[in-house]
């Protein structure tokens, strides 16, 4: 029992020391969905705000791609040696097992050993990883009171989808854009909130507000209300801005804190808390007409 126990402890620790974090309840309930024109399935480039980039689009009104996008090699992600991989899990193995049949970790050092052991190898497999990929945050450049930096000259980016495509021309983002970007991000949360489609109608692409309506009809049948309120942006920058078809693409990284907390009918609280701000770190893609206003067209999570 005692060797059970602490077996199922290690795997505890080892899922809180490598999860990217729970998923709030707030719009999007912590997916990753929408279109991003010919970059929908291929990852935005790092910011400062994510530099760990952004998981992958899992639903999309935009057709799939024949060719690889997310994680092949040399398409968007640089590639992962395997030997990296497979050394540090043979060793998170041994050590698991060594923890199962009664060795300790590494020797008998016992369980506390064991846990720093792990915390060394996963700081060490982050470095490989970052040493491997090549990816460097982009230079941000604070302005005062805005949170939002500024990124300087264009942005470039990966491939689009499909090989043999020409890469759109950047787009130039100033002050009025970013302010919009802040705007939309408060405005959907209460929009959001209040289950308002006819104002996320005018927020959002049709295809996010497909997505929106789907996640409140859920809350609806359950009896419950999600209300985000106190939404404050802590951080934001460029990642990625673009014009294609008429249309202007720009995907920017958001760090916000909110008050997420979802109430039953009789107005107890089920989830989160009314009081305590959590924080999360999201990639938002925004489009519009040229000259037009701009509306969210996707949301991804921070890896």
């Amino acid at each position: 029992m005692r060797r059970s126990s602490t077996l199922l402890a290690a795997v505890a620790a080892l899922g809180l020391v490598l999860q990217p974090g729970l998923a709030l309840a707030r719009a999007g309930g912590g997916g990753s969905f929408g279109s991003r024109g010919s970059f929908t399935f291929s990852p935005p480039p790092v910011t400062r705000t994510a530099p760990s980039g952004a998981a992958p689009i899992e639903r999309s009104f935009t057709p799939r791609p024949a060719a690889p996008s997310y994680g092949a090699p040399g398409y968007g992600m640089p590639y992962r040696s395997g030997f990296g991989s497979g050394f540090l899990g043979g060793l998170l193995g041994v050590g698991l097992g060594s923890l199962l049949f009664g060795h300790g970790f590494g020797g008998g050092f016992g369980f506390l050993w064991f846990l720093i052991q792990l915390a060394v190898l996963f700081l060490i497999a982050r470095f490989v990883w970052r040493l491997l990929s090549g990816n460097r945050p982009r230079p941000a450049f604070a302005d005062g009171a805005n949170p939002f930096s500024r990124m300087q000259g264009a942005s470039p980016g990966p491939r689009p989808m499909g090989f043999g495509q020409a890469a759109p021309p950047p787009l130039a983002i100033g002050p009025a854009d970013y302010k919009a970007f802040e705007q939309t991000l408060a405005a959907v949360q209460d929009a959001w909130s209040r289950s308002d489609m006819n104002a996320l109608s005018r927020l959002v692409t049709p295809e996010m507000l497909s997505y929106f309506s789907d996640q409140l009809s859920d809350y609806a049948s359950r009896g419950e209300r999600n209300l985000v309120t106190d939404v404050r942006l802590l951080s934001g920058d460029l990642a990625q801005a673009w014009a294609e078809q008429g249309r202007e693409y720009a995907t920017v990284a958001m760090r916000f804190s909110m008050i997420d907390v979802t109430r039953d009918s009789a107005g107890r609280v089920v989830d989160g808390s009314p009081t305590e701000h959590v924080t999360a770190t999201e990639l938002w893609t925004f489009v519009r007409a040229r000259g037009g206003r701009w509306i969210l067209s996707a949301i991804q999570q921070a890896r």
